[in-house]
Protein backbone atom coordinates (compact mmCIF):
# COMPACT_ATOMS: atom_id res chain seq x y z
CA UNK A 1 0.00 0.00 0.00
CA UNK A 2 2.09 2.80 0.70
CA UNK A 3 4.58 1.91 -2.41
CA UNK A 4 1.10 2.71 -4.54
CA UNK A 5 0.72 5.89 -2.29
CA UNK A 6 4.27 6.42 -3.23
CA UNK A 7 3.40 6.11 -6.60
CA UNK A 8 0.48 8.58 -6.03
CA UNK A 9 2.76 11.36 -4.53
CA UNK A 10 5.30 10.99 -7.75
CA UNK A 11 2.08 11.23 -10.51
CA UNK A 12 1.00 14.99 -8.16
CA UNK A 13 4.87 15.87 -8.98
CA UNK A 14 4.73 15.37 -12.62
CA UNK A 15 1.16 16.99 -12.80
CA UNK A 16 2.29 20.01 -11.76
CA UNK A 17 4.35 21.19 -14.55
CA UNK A 18 1.70 20.01 -16.74
CA UNK A 19 -1.18 21.72 -15.32
CA UNK A 20 0.73 24.82 -14.66
CA UNK A 21 1.73 25.11 -18.06
CA UNK A 22 -1.79 24.35 -19.60
CA UNK A 23 -2.64 27.11 -16.81
CA UNK A 24 -0.43 29.87 -18.16
CA UNK A 25 -1.44 28.64 -21.81
CA UNK A 26 -4.71 29.89 -20.94
CA UNK A 27 -3.55 32.61 -19.02
CA UNK A 28 -5.51 36.56 -20.89
CA UNK A 29 -1.97 38.66 -20.02
CA UNK A 30 -1.58 41.34 -18.04
CA UNK A 31 1.77 41.29 -15.29
CA UNK A 32 1.99 43.35 -11.87
CA UNK A 33 4.33 46.62 -14.18
CA UNK A 34 2.64 46.49 -17.19
CA UNK A 35 -1.48 45.33 -16.91
CA UNK A 36 -2.36 45.19 -20.04
CA UNK A 37 0.37 42.67 -21.57
CA UNK A 38 -1.07 40.27 -23.27
CA UNK A 39 -0.09 36.34 -22.52
CA UNK A 40 1.98 34.85 -20.06
CA UNK A 41 5.30 35.99 -19.35
CA UNK A 42 7.53 32.84 -17.78
CA UNK A 43 9.80 36.03 -16.51
CA UNK A 44 7.05 38.70 -15.27
CA UNK A 45 3.99 36.71 -14.23
CA UNK A 46 4.47 35.16 -10.52
CA UNK A 47 2.58 31.34 -10.19
CA UNK A 48 -0.11 32.97 -8.44
CA UNK A 49 -0.96 35.13 -10.97
CA UNK A 50 -2.38 32.05 -12.33
CA UNK A 51 -4.55 32.07 -9.83
CA UNK A 52 -6.12 35.23 -9.70
CA UNK A 53 -9.84 35.13 -9.82
CA UNK A 54 -10.07 37.96 -12.57
CA UNK A 55 -7.49 38.97 -15.30
CA UNK A 56 -5.66 42.68 -14.64
CA UNK A 57 -8.16 44.07 -17.13
CA UNK A 58 -11.30 42.91 -14.66
CA UNK A 59 -12.26 39.95 -17.16
CA UNK A 60 -12.17 36.34 -16.18
CA UNK A 61 -9.48 34.21 -16.30
CA UNK A 62 -11.75 30.94 -14.98
CA UNK A 63 -9.45 28.25 -17.02
CA UNK A 64 -6.01 29.25 -15.64
CA UNK A 65 -7.55 29.45 -12.08
CA UNK A 66 -9.01 26.12 -12.24
CA UNK A 67 -5.91 24.66 -13.66
CA UNK A 68 -3.39 26.44 -11.18
CA UNK A 69 -5.56 25.45 -8.42
CA UNK A 70 -5.87 22.47 -8.89
CA UNK A 71 -1.66 21.87 -9.33
CA UNK A 72 -0.97 23.67 -6.34
CA UNK A 73 -4.00 21.32 -4.39
CA UNK A 74 -2.33 18.20 -5.70
CA UNK A 75 1.32 19.75 -4.98
CA UNK A 76 0.07 20.35 -1.52
CA UNK A 77 -1.63 17.32 -1.21
CA UNK A 78 1.24 15.34 -2.35
CA UNK A 79 3.69 17.20 0.57
CA UNK A 80 0.80 15.95 3.36
CA UNK A 81 0.91 12.60 1.69
CA UNK A 82 4.46 11.53 1.73
CA UNK A 83 5.38 13.23 4.88
CA UNK A 84 2.34 11.38 6.64
CA UNK A 85 4.57 7.91 5.28
CA UNK A 86 7.88 8.76 5.54
CA UNK A 87 8.47 8.48 9.62
CA UNK A 88 7.87 4.83 9.57
CA UNK A 89 10.80 4.21 7.02
CA UNK A 90 12.95 5.87 9.66
CA UNK A 91 11.49 4.45 13.07
CA UNK A 92 15.15 2.42 13.61
CA UNK A 93 16.46 4.65 16.32
CA UNK A 94 15.18 6.97 18.88
CA UNK A 95 17.41 9.76 16.86
CA UNK A 96 15.72 8.91 13.73
CA UNK A 97 12.04 8.76 14.87
CA UNK A 98 12.41 12.14 16.51
CA UNK A 99 13.89 13.34 12.90
CA UNK A 100 11.26 11.81 11.17
CA UNK A 101 8.23 13.12 13.48
CA UNK A 102 9.73 16.73 13.67
CA UNK A 103 10.56 16.58 9.60
CA UNK A 104 7.37 15.45 8.88
CA UNK A 105 5.60 17.82 11.40
CA UNK A 106 6.66 20.58 9.28
CA UNK A 107 6.13 19.07 5.94
CA UNK A 108 2.15 18.64 6.59
CA UNK A 109 2.63 22.22 7.81
CA UNK A 110 3.75 23.62 4.52
CA UNK A 111 1.57 20.87 2.64
CA UNK A 112 -1.37 22.91 4.29
CA UNK A 113 0.31 26.40 3.36
CA UNK A 114 0.64 25.29 -0.57
CA UNK A 115 -3.45 24.31 -0.31
CA UNK A 116 -4.01 27.71 1.36
CA UNK A 117 -2.22 29.77 -1.03
CA UNK A 118 -4.55 28.00 -4.00
CA UNK A 119 -7.86 28.68 -2.26
CA UNK A 120 -6.72 32.39 -1.30
CA UNK A 121 -6.57 34.19 -4.27
CA UNK A 122 -4.17 37.25 -4.52
CA UNK A 123 -6.39 39.47 -5.69
CA UNK A 124 -9.40 38.71 -3.10
CA UNK A 125 -6.93 37.66 -0.09
CA UNK A 126 -3.64 39.36 -0.51
CA UNK A 127 -2.42 39.16 3.20
CA UNK A 128 -3.67 36.13 3.75
CA UNK A 129 -2.20 34.88 0.55
CA UNK A 130 1.35 36.31 1.31
CA UNK A 131 1.11 34.43 4.55
CA UNK A 132 0.55 30.71 3.59
CA UNK A 133 2.93 31.56 0.76
CA UNK A 134 6.10 32.15 3.31
CA UNK A 135 4.71 30.12 5.77
CA UNK A 136 4.82 26.92 3.09
CA UNK A 137 8.54 27.71 2.28
CA UNK A 138 9.76 28.52 5.76
CA UNK A 139 8.25 25.12 7.02
CA UNK A 140 9.45 23.06 3.66
CA UNK A 141 12.75 24.00 4.44
CA UNK A 142 12.51 22.63 8.32
CA UNK A 143 11.26 19.20 6.65
CA UNK A 144 14.21 18.84 3.97
CA UNK A 145 16.73 19.90 6.54
CA UNK A 146 15.58 17.03 8.80
CA UNK A 147 14.82 14.65 6.67
CA UNK A 148 18.51 14.92 5.03
CA UNK A 149 20.05 14.16 8.16
CA UNK A 150 17.42 11.31 8.64
CA UNK A 151 18.52 9.98 5.28
CA UNK A 152 22.32 10.36 6.11
CA UNK A 153 21.76 8.09 8.89
CA UNK A 154 19.35 5.76 8.11
CA UNK A 155 21.77 2.92 6.55
CA UNK A 156 19.05 1.44 4.33
CA UNK A 157 18.27 4.70 2.15
CA UNK A 158 21.08 5.68 -0.35
CA UNK A 159 22.66 9.05 0.53
CA UNK A 160 22.21 10.21 -2.44
CA UNK A 161 18.55 11.07 -1.76
CA UNK A 162 19.90 12.75 1.19
CA UNK A 163 22.12 14.99 -0.86
CA UNK A 164 18.94 15.52 -3.23
CA UNK A 165 17.02 17.08 -0.16
CA UNK A 166 20.39 19.21 1.16
CA UNK A 167 20.69 20.98 -2.16
CA UNK A 168 17.23 22.03 -2.65
CA UNK A 169 17.28 22.58 0.86
CA UNK A 170 20.15 24.99 0.10
CA UNK A 171 18.49 26.63 -2.80
CA UNK A 172 15.70 27.19 -0.94
CA UNK A 173 17.34 29.09 1.63
CA UNK A 174 18.38 31.29 -0.59
CA UNK A 175 15.23 31.88 -1.82
CA UNK A 176 13.90 32.41 1.73
CA UNK A 177 16.16 35.31 1.74
CA UNK A 178 15.20 36.37 -1.53
CA UNK A 179 11.66 36.13 -0.77
CA UNK A 180 12.07 38.63 2.77
CA UNK A 181 15.24 40.65 1.43
CA UNK A 182 15.60 40.49 -2.46
CA UNK A 183 14.17 43.42 -4.66
CA UNK A 184 10.78 45.07 -4.76
CA UNK A 185 8.72 43.15 -7.45
CA UNK A 186 7.32 47.32 -7.89
CA UNK A 187 10.13 47.56 -9.83
CA UNK A 188 10.54 45.70 -13.39
CA UNK A 189 13.97 44.94 -12.90
CA UNK A 190 13.17 43.43 -8.75
CA UNK A 191 9.69 41.82 -10.71
CA UNK A 192 11.93 39.50 -12.97
CA UNK A 193 14.68 38.77 -9.90
CA UNK A 194 11.44 37.86 -7.57
CA UNK A 195 9.85 35.75 -10.77
CA UNK A 196 12.47 33.88 -11.99
CA UNK A 197 14.00 32.90 -8.29
CA UNK A 198 10.06 31.49 -7.62
CA UNK A 199 10.19 29.41 -10.84
CA UNK A 200 13.65 27.91 -10.08
CA UNK A 201 12.46 27.14 -6.58
CA UNK A 202 8.59 25.77 -7.52
CA UNK A 203 10.61 23.32 -9.82
CA UNK A 204 13.08 22.37 -7.74
CA UNK A 205 10.71 21.53 -5.33
CA UNK A 206 8.49 19.24 -7.31
CA UNK A 207 11.60 17.48 -8.86
CA UNK A 208 13.00 17.03 -5.34
CA UNK A 209 9.78 15.41 -3.98
CA UNK A 210 9.63 13.07 -7.43
CA UNK A 211 13.10 12.26 -6.37
CA UNK A 212 13.02 11.19 -2.36
CA UNK A 213 9.76 9.43 -3.30
CA UNK A 214 11.00 7.51 -5.91
CA UNK A 215 14.01 6.87 -3.39
CA UNK A 216 11.99 5.70 -0.39
CA UNK A 217 9.50 3.60 -2.81
CA UNK A 218 12.84 1.71 -4.01
CA UNK A 219 13.93 1.54 -0.34
CA UNK A 220 10.54 0.22 0.58
CA UNK A 221 10.21 -2.50 -2.68
CA UNK A 222 13.39 -3.88 -1.58
CA UNK A 223 12.42 -4.25 1.80
CA UNK A 224 9.24 -6.22 0.65
CA UNK A 225 11.51 -8.33 -1.45
CA UNK A 226 14.23 -9.23 1.29
CA UNK A 227 10.98 -10.26 3.68
CA UNK A 228 9.18 -12.17 1.28
CA UNK A 229 8.20 -16.10 2.12
CA UNK A 230 10.51 -17.02 -0.78
CA UNK A 231 13.04 -14.99 -0.12
CA UNK A 232 13.14 -15.53 3.61
CA UNK A 233 12.84 -19.80 3.00
CA UNK A 234 15.64 -19.26 0.89
CA UNK A 235 18.05 -17.79 3.79
CA UNK A 236 17.06 -20.19 5.86
CA UNK A 237 18.32 -23.13 3.69
CA UNK A 238 21.32 -24.63 5.64
CA UNK A 239 24.36 -24.09 3.27
CA UNK A 240 26.15 -27.67 2.39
Amino acid sequence: MRVKLLTLVMVACLLFPILTTLAMFFYPGGTHTNPGAQGYSFFENFFSELGLSQSYTGGPQTASFLLFTTALTLAGAALILYYCLAPSMFWVTTRLKILSILGSIFGIISGISFIGVAFTPADLHLALHAIFVQLAFLAIFIAVVFYAVAIFLQPGFPNRYGWVNLSFGFLLGIYIWLLFNGPSSGSHSGLVIQVTGQKIIAYAAVISMFITAYGSRRVLEQETSSSSPAKLQENQVPSS
